[in-house]
């Protein structure tokens, strides 16, 4: 009997071995075939079986359509599914980026010309038009680092009006694609119901991404940027200041944490909505949420839906915003939000509920200092987390987001510019942008790392560092009429300004048609004078960046300036103590004409001033490179064709930047025959 047994047992082994081998389970051979792991077991060389049935074709999205394939599928099979979105998933700058395009002309951007009967958004054409307008725009692909397609590529929601069908084909067949090397896209909507995953529907190869809502499992870093979702209606150029306008103490307003928005009932983003009403006590907490949205909204509403409802619509948003210290913003649909450049702009430090987005702008921002970064799975925590928050830490909360707001959010020129400086410091890594000067005033758009890398060398930052500017001044004098007469103003001021105890040196600008003066026609000062010949006698070379100016403080004088030592040493005093801003005696008013239905200019000597004219104005020598590798070339020729405006550009300029007003300093109260004679007695 035990004999019988032992032959079954052996029968039933052997078959079920034979069985194992014959599909593949095991691969006979000896154990050398393997290679031997650091845990000192063999590995076979093909560790699992190839099977080759008809299933190996299918797309993984034809799996992830399904509500039980989300249900049931493993965070490893979530991330192949999303990370087949982008086969260039290992990318980076050193792999994927061909820096050798930019070594030749710099960081130029070519822009692909539009195609006829392509559509395209107003906002995608926002974008193009900011970049064509730049200074690192290219008509030539030859002197191009980055190139962005003309195609539409905002909206990929297959659902959406905007979506662009066959963009996979009409992307391959680009001449210059060369599988998205040094391309970057730009992309808001990914994805679309039930999962929206990030999937912009064609393969983008080793391109760039500048894309919203995106998450930290796809982003990747210093290689994508991650921007912010902006609405259709977002200004192009300019845009709204922030709503913070006194530095109110204590900083605490009528709400301390509001929400105002839908509530989606199931799906992807559902989970933290659903629960906000958990956390709404109808006084200081308000978080609101809706079902009404959707065709079908009734259908699958649930028992709260009507006391929800009802209470959404007795309260105004706009109200709720302004009148908010923090301002929840969690995840709809996708992780972004309109709702976080909406309480950025509000002064409302937004508290973020949307686990695994990279925040707008994460490589450059410190976000710790404008926002609270919440936890989706601590909800309950949230109210008593943002009272524990000191006073004076919600002011500088309050204080950043408006900085941030206003430098890289406020236009949609901003967030493009933004993005194209954050790629540039990746390319230009010499002469790339410190961390203080992303996240600090100005900011990173208006602090040029090709000027200078030290912080000292800018004028925003002396404070900071506990610098002050150098002790001394170069004057540029602006000249335009030949040197005839000894008695000429011109002359009288080369004196005056000379006997200054901190001038260094005088540059006198020619911009004469005539040719240079001898140089014994000059006075004899005690301090060097040089003489330039302007750049194409244009107004704008008055402003360019010398390198004959040694000293942070530029005296720009006009040439029939009458001023006495006294009143230029007592200018540059002042000066010293706002290096940042122009200081200066001549100034100037704009006001609106309701009768010309413009703006005008007035000379007028009124109890208000707007402008500080350069014709007898001190400033930081920054202010000449920002003036010739900032502005836009447009207007500078305006300047030029007009042969006049340059002191209102320049004011403009100035203002844009420190968002502060120039300084005016007084005169003594004489007339200009007076100080002039005053002048030649001093001599």
């Amino acid at each position: 009997m035990q004999a019988k047994k032992r032959y079954l047992i052996s029968l039933l082994t052997g078959a079920f071995l034979v069985l194992l081998f014959y599909f593949g389970g095991v691969v006979p051979g000896p154990a050398a075939t393997g290679s031997r792991s650091r845990h000192g077991y063999n590995r076979p060389e093909q560790p699992w079986p190839h099977f080759s049935d008809p299933l190996q074709h299918l797309s993984p999205w034809d799996h992830s359509d399904t509500e039980d394939y989300n249900v049931h599928i493993s965070p490893r099979q979530k991330r192949d599914v999303n990370s087949s979105v982008y086969k260039g998933k290992r990318c980076r700058m050193q792999s994927c980026f061909d820096f050798s395009l930019c070594q030749r002309n710099g960081f130029k951007v070519y822009v692909y010309p539009q195609q006829k009967g392509e559509k395209i958004s107003e906002s995608y054409q926002n974008i193009l038009s900011t970049i064509e307008g730049s200074r690192f725009y290219t008509s030539d692909p030859g002197q191009a680092c980055l190139f962005v397609l003309s195609l539409d590529t905002l909206d990929r929601d297959q659902l959406s009006p905007q979506y662009v069908h066959n963009l996979k084909t009409k992307v391959q067949s680009l001449p210059l694609w060369n599988n998205g090397r040094n391309h970057l896209i730009f992309n808001l909507y990914s994805g679309t119901w039930p999962d929206y995953t990030e999937d912009l529907g064609f393969d983008i190869g080793q391109a760039m991404l500048a894309k919203a809502s995106i998450s930290t499992e796809n982003f990747r870093p210093n290689f994508d940027v991650s921007i912010p979702l902006f609405s259709k209606d977002h200004p192009r150029t300019g845009g709204d200041r922030g709503y913070l306008k006194y530095n109110t103490i204590p900083p605490f307003r009528k709400y301390m944490l509001v929400f105002k928005g839908k509530r989606y009932l199931t799906g992807i983003g559902s989970d933290t909505r659903n629960a906000l009403y958990h956390v709404h006590n109808a006084e200081d907490v308000v978080l609101l949420t809706t079902c009404k949205h959707g065709k079908d909204w009734q259908k699958h509403k649930d028992a709260r839906c009507d006391k929800d409802n009802a209470e959404y619509e007795k309260y105004d948003y706009r109200e709720m915003l302004h009148n908010s210290t923090f301002c929840l913003v969690p995840r709809g649909r996708r992780l972004g939000s309109f709702r976080f450049l909406e309480a950025l702009q509000a002064a409302c430090v937004p508290v973020m509920l949307s686990n695994g987005w990279e925040l707008p702008f994460s490589e450059v921002i410190d976000w710790n200092t404008a926002a609270v970064i919440g936890d989706e799975r601590l909800l309950l925590q949230i109210p008593s987390t943002v009272r524990s928050i000191h006073q004076d830490k919600i002011l500088a909360l309050r204080q950043q987001t408006q900085f941030l707001w206003e430098a890289y959010f406020s236009s949609v020129e901003k967030i493009v510019l933004t993005t194209l400086e954050i790629i540039q410091d990746r390319v230009l890594q010499q002469t790339s942008r410190s961390n203080l000067m992303w996240n600090s005033h100005p900011g990173g758009l208006f602090t040029l790392p090709h000027y200078s890398s030290y912080l000292g060398d800018f004028p925003f930052f002396y404070a900071e560092l506990g610098i002050k500017p150098n002790p001394k001044f170069t004057a540029v004098i602006h000249a335009v009429t030949p040197l005839v007469s000894q008695s000429q103003p011109i002359l009288k001021l080369l004196v005056s300004v000379a006997r200054s105890q901190y001038c260094a040196q005088i540059i006198v600008l020619w911009n004469c048609d005539k040719p240079l003066p001898a140089k014994h026609r000059w006075p004899a000062t005690s301090v060097p004078i040089i003489v330039i010949e302007g750049e194409n006698k244009v107004m704008s070379s008055r402003f360019q960046p010398y390198d004959s100016i040694i000293s942070d403080a530029v005296l720009s004088l006009d040439e029939d300036t009458v001023l006495s030592t006294t009143e230029v040493d007592f200018a540059f005093t002042v000066w010293q103590s706002f290096p940042e801003r122009i200081v200066g005696y001549p100034a100037r008013s704009h006001f609106w004409d309701n009768n010309k239905e413009r703006w005008g200019y007035t000379s007028k000597w009124t109890n208000d001033y707007s402008m500080v004219l350069t014709g007898a104005a001190i400033y930081h020598r920054y202010y000449h490179f920002l003036y010739s590798h900032f502005l836009p070339s447009s207007l500078k020729s305006m300047v030029d064709q007009l042969a006049n405006c340059e002191d209102i550009l320049m004011n403009f300029l100035v203002s844009a930047v420190t968002k502060l007003p120039p300084i005016k300093v007084t005169q003594k109260k004489q007339y200009k025959e007076t100080m002039m004679g005053q002048v030649s007695v001093d001599n």
